[in-house]
């Protein structure tokens, strides 16, 4: 659906969060002209990969959009590891749920299956947010 412009425009996307950005795959470039705000993160589906640096910034890029009544759409190259540990990250930092309580939220929408690193990291991020309520 990313690369469907028209897809796009008719359910009112206002934002992008492509957790597969690559100088292959295009970015913000693809959307000029249609009133698109574009986060790129060029993150691997590996277990090595930290895609914990991005936790806070993607998170952030979700609710400052949904905060301004935008429509986001968040995707990756399959749609159920990268982009899946994205919106589970935003859920936890934003609406205070556990990595359990995420998990189940976003799994009674969409099969998931974010990878065993990033399963670690977001229970990381489970801990320390849980340390600081």
């Amino acid at each position: 659906m990313a690369a469907n412009n028209g897809e796009l425009y008719r359910m009112h996307i206002t934002h992008i969060l492509n957790a597969s950005h690559s100088r292959l795959r295009g970015g913000a470039e693809n959307y000029k002209g249609m009133n698109i705000l574009y986060m790129g993160i060029d993150a691997q589906d590996s277990p090595t990969f930290d895609m914990s640096v991005h936790f806070c910034p993607a998170a952030d890029f979700i609710h400052k959009a949904l905060r301004e009544r935008g429509k986001v759409f968040v995707h990756c190259a399959v749609g159920v590891s990268r982009s899946a540990t994205l919106v589970l990250a935003y859920l936890m930092i934003h609406h205070r749920k556990t990595l359990v309580e995420a998990i189940t939220t976003v799994k009674d929408r969409r099969g998931i299956i974010p990878n065993r690193g990033f399963l670690r990291q977001l229970l990381e991020l489970d801990s320390t947010l849980r340390g600081k309520r």
